[in-house]
């Protein structure tokens, strides 16, 4: 045997993560390399759970080592988790949640509550523990969305306090304003009460330990989310747009907001919904009803990663309906789907693993403008 641990570094050095654009060595994944005369074993810590690049870096480590070490010496590698030192940590509220995403729009009706239901369904079939809360307050659409609209929460006490226990569905942990009221009742709130009801779905629920939490937020730049990102740290946002001119000046007023000095939250990504339209009799065809390539063209434009496009397919449209998310259905939209939440989970990871922890934002008090 003519190797030792420095050896082993050396050739590991050529291992590269795709995502992160690093060695594996150079981030630190490589750890307790053991060493006999015919066994090589070492251990691979991921700063992420579920990095979705874990299987292809372990075959490429298995074979590089195999390839070069004399002697044939057995090679065995196993696969850990870090321990998480995110940011909520300093935060009573979600504090045993380890990644907040928003999920935004700057225009309604571009389909951002379809893209974070199917987001969450995904990251939760990937074994991910996942939620889900709908901080639509005046337009809660997430109950019907996963065919719940009928489900009323109930309490139990945690440490002496109230606390709501989530409805789960497709194995996500699911909060809405829409399974406290009737689903035709009109919420006619001022924006503080809207403020309050979020912060109470966010404070007030047993949510327990979560890789992932996703908030479907309202349209636009509002009290709401203004209200999230001084309540909890949020890891990232996403923003969601159609192609056309109108809905893409909205976007840009999103991602704005929170690229804001005083919110300073990371644009993890835009997608972009309603690309084309394929009719069922047709799948082979595309029809740009609505403008192509305007999200992927302002991503380049504002240095924002693409997340992938959506295609307007009648099953999207149906799987709302009928509350069975068009992830856990067969066609062009599933696959669309499961691309943007693999590229998601890509931009999470560079994002914890490049950046600063996201701060919650100070609550300031402001002199009146008009006395």
């Amino acid at each position: 045997m003519d190797y030792n641990e420095d050896c082993i570094k050396g050739l590991l050095k050529q291992v590269i993560h795709p995502a992160l654009g690093k060695s594996i060595i150079e981030l630190n994944i490589v750890q307790q390399i053991r060493i006999s005369e015919s066994n090589v074993s070492l251990t691979l810590v991921f700063p992420n759970n579920n990095d979705p690049l874990r299987s292809s870096i372990k075959r490429a480590c298995i074979s590089l080592l195999k390839e070069k070490l004399q002697g044939n010496p057995a090679i065995e590698i196993n696969s850990e988790f870090a321990s998480s030192t995110d940011s909520q940590k300093e935060s009573g509220i979600l504090s045993r949640v380890k990644n907040i995403i928003a999920v935004a729009s700057g225009k309604g009706g571009v389909g951002k509550s379809t893209v974070a239901v199917n987001l969450a369904v995904a990251f939760a079939k990937s074994g991910s523990r996942v939620g889900l809360i709908d901080a639509d307050i005046f337009g809660p659409s997430i109950p019907k969305m996963l065919n719940a609209e009928n489900e009323r929460p109930f309490a139990h006490k945690v440490n002496g306090r109230d606390l709501l226990i989530p409805v789960e569905r497709f194995g996500v942990s699911v909060l809405s304003l829409g399974f406290f009221i009737d689903s035709q009742d009109a919420t006619i709130w001022r924006g503080p009460m809207a403020s309050n009801a979020l912060r109470q779905l966010m404070k007030d629920a047993d949510w327990g330990e979560l890789d992932y939490m996703f908030i479907d937020l309202p349209p636009g730049t509002s009290d709401i989310h203004l209200t999230m990102v001084q309540t909890v740290p949020v890891t990232g946002a996403v923003i969601v747009s159609t192609p056309q001119s109108v809905a893409l000046a909205d976007a840009i007023k999103g991602i704005n907001m929170f690229r804001n000095q005083n919110i300073n939250v990371p644009i993890l990504g835009l997608i972009e919904n309603m690309s084309w339209f394929t009719p069922k009799e047709l799948p082979d065809n595309k029809y740009y009803i609505f403008g192509r390539d305007g999200c992927k063209n302002l991503a380049d434009e504002m240095n924002v990663p693409f997340l992938g496009q959506i295609p307007v397919i009648q099953s999207i449209s149906e799987s709302g309906d009928t509350g069975l998310p068009a992830i856990l259905q067969d066609g062009i939209s599933s696959e669309a789907f499961k691309s943007i939440a693999d590229r998601l989970l890509i931009e999470i990871i560079k994002r914890n693993t490049q950046k600063d922890p996201t701060m919650k934002v100070p609550i300031k008090k402001h002199k009146k403008l008009i006395k």
